[in-house]
C-alpha cells in the first residue's frame, strides 16, 4: 500500500477498503492512513457483498498468477506481483 502511495503520488484522498479485521480497526494502521491521506471504507459486519470488488480482485490475481508460477523467491514474487497489478 505505502508503495503503491509512493509510487502513484496522489492529488485526493484515496479510498482503502477493508474488512472488520482487527489489523484494520487498530489505532497504528488508522494513524498510518491518516498519515498519508488514505481513508478507511470498511465492510460491515457479517456482510460478504460490501467487499465484492476487492475480492474478485484477489480471487483472480492469485487464479492467473499465484497459483500457476512457482517463484524462487520472495523479491521474483513481488516483483511479478506487482507487475501484475501494474499492467
Amino acid at each position: 500500500l505505502l508503495m503503491a502511495v509512493w509510487r502513484r503520488q496522489p492529488k485526493q484522498e484515496v479510498l482503502v477498503h477493508s474488512d472488520q479485521g482487527s489489523q484494520f480497526s487498530s489505532d497504528d494502521w488508522q494513524d498510518s492512513l491518516k498519515a498519508h491521506r488514505l481513508v478507511r471504507s470498511m465492510s460491515r459486519c457479517g456482510n460478504c457483498h460490501d467487499n465484492a470488488v476487492a475480492e474478485s480482485f484477489f480471487q483472480l490475481r492469485k487464479r492467473e498468477r499465484i497459483k500457476r508460477k512457482t517463484y524462487h523467491g520472495r523479491e521474483e514474487a513481488r516483483r511479478d506481483i506487482f507487475d501484475y497489478i501494474e499492467m
